[in-house]
């Protein structure tokens, strides 16, 4: 993976983390990992966000499917928002919310882990599982 240097560094030195945002964080970029295809980029933009950016080797014109974002807030009290092109996940529940132009200039839906929530964490899952498919073409 690209960056990944970067990217140990970034996880080696997150420490405090209330919300459990570190351990979600670790989860999406391990089922990204496993998944034939999918490359994964990391850009570091300290006090801001760390963006983990996924691809499909599939895909033609998107440079990713996903944008996992460590936001940056407070380093104690990091949370992630995940974002995706909007027409390639639905939103069942209606949690994720609608960001026009949001993700490289097409419309994006994007779901907050703002707090320590187990089935917020597994529907975000379940959308990048649905997002992982729609790259490869085969949703």
């Amino acid at each position: 993976m690209a960056d990944s240097e970067a990217l140990h560094a970034f996880l080696n030195t997150w420490q405090e983390d209330p919300l459990h945002a570190k351990k979600a964080f670790q989860t999406y970029m391990d089922m990204l990992t496993g998944q034939k295809g999918v490359s994964l980029s990391f850009k570091a933009r300290p006090g801001i966000s760390y963006s983990l950016r996924a691809r499909h080797a599939a895909q033609g014109k998107r440079e990713l499917f996903v944008l996992v974002d460590v936001v940056d807030d407070e380093p104690e009290a990091r949370w992630l928002s995940v974002c995706f092109y909007d027409d390639m996940v639905a939103d069942p529940e209606e949690l994720g919310d609608f960001v026009p132009e949001g993700l490289m200039g097409e419309n994006a839906r994007c779901f907050n882990l703002e707090e320590d929530d187990s089935r917020m964490r597994d529907y975000i899952g379940a959308r990048l599982a649905e997002a992982v498919r729609a790259a490869a073409g085969t949703l």
